[in-house]
């Protein structure tokens, strides 16, 4: 098959495409024809071997000292089950279906695995796109992780810097979903689409600091590293959550003690991604509480340009990677 690979770590010319063998089929493993994946933040960080601060030694231990040990990245795929092992009951070949592999990657490549039991695999919601199908995991997961932790409820007002992006977009829609009022912080190239996703009140992160804005929040997200507790404490209620979605290492550790000295709570560390949170982003998908949203398409031979897009920093919503003619189609 062809995949993607990432043989070290650098800048987006890196990647190359190779043949590579079939993933086996085990008893318990689903083989999915990938019809279209995403180039994500996450991948972009392994990929280029850029971390938060902190992190760096112990990501490059966790995951490869001098490039990744799982070469071909990708998190988010969709596409047709083209062969099942002799236990899987939930899936047949030719079913359309939707998956997020998370740390064990091998999205990008034209055949990808699951194993039925981590329940990461979902049909594909009849009323999306391949191309739709294979966009909302990553973000969507994430926003669900954390506003679970954060316990948002409607009438809560909520903060989000980095709105416009993979995570803040899904934010922003399962905010304004759950009943909450969402201010979003985001590029002035950003402002009318992220008021478009939902959002009652959008700043200008360029002309406008909402650390001496009026406003109080019950809940403040950090998609973009530059909220953090130290900043954005001033602005926290009583009893207040901060969700650290990206943050150094200092940050993260620190996290643990702000509960301790104060009125307020900060989550940090890595985002759980379960069963349940596949199951309602697909119910959530399929009645248009989440939308997909797609700053940027690419055929798979095309994947280092979809780099170099992420990389900006600045995509809205997900990158989208075209393996399959079909990937438009329902």
């Amino acid at each position: 098959m062809r995949a993607i690979i990432v043989p070290h770590y650098g800048p987006p010319e890196v990647v190359e495409t190779r043949d590579v063998p079939s993933p086996v089929v085990g008893p318990k493993h689903v083989l999915v024809r990938v019809f279209a994946t995403t180039v994500t933040s996450g991948d972009w960080r392994v990929r280029s071997g850029k971390f938060p601060r902190g992190f760096g030694w112990i990501a490059t231990l966790a995951i490869g000292m001098r490039g990744p040990r799982n070469a071909i990245l990708g998190t988010e795929v969709s596409g047709i089950v083209e062969a099942v092992g002799s236990q899987v009951t939930g899936f047949k070949v030719g079913d359309a279906v939707f998956g997020f592999t998370g740390a064990s990657m091998g999205g990008h490549a034209e055949l990808c695995r699951f194993l039925e039991t981590d329940g990461l695999l979902m049909p594909k919601p009849t009323n999306l796109t391949f191309e739709e199908a294979a966009s909302i995991s990553f973000g969507g997961t994430t926003a669900i992780d954390v506003l679970r932790r954060a316990k948002l409820k409607a009438g809560d007002r909520i903060l989000i810097v980095g709105a416009a992006g993979g995570v803040g977009s899904s934010l922003v829609q399962l905010a304004k979903h759950i009943g909450a009022h969402v201010t979003g912080v985001c590029s002035a190239s950003n402002v009318d689409f992220v008021r478009s996703l939902g959002a009652d009140r959008v700043l200008d992160y360029a002309n406008e600091d909402f650390t001496k804005d009026d406003a109080r929040y019950d809940v403040i997200v950090d998609t973009a590293g530059t909220a953090p507790y130290a900043r954005s404490k001033v602005v926290l209620k009583d009893g207040g959550r901060l969700g650290l979605v990206l943050a150094t290492l200092g940050d993260n550790l620190g996290a643990l003690t702000v509960g301790l000295f104060t009125r307020h709570k900060v989550l940090a560390g890595p985002v759980m991604v379960r069963a349940d949170h596949m199951r309602e982003l697909a119910q959530l998908a399929m009645t248009g509480a989440v939308k997909p949203v797609i700053g940027g398409r690419f055929e798979f031979e095309k994947i280092v340009e979809a780099h170099r897009l992420v990389e900006t920093g600045h995509k809205r919503g997900s990158v989208v990677v075209s393996l399959d003619a079909r990937a438009t189609d329902r």
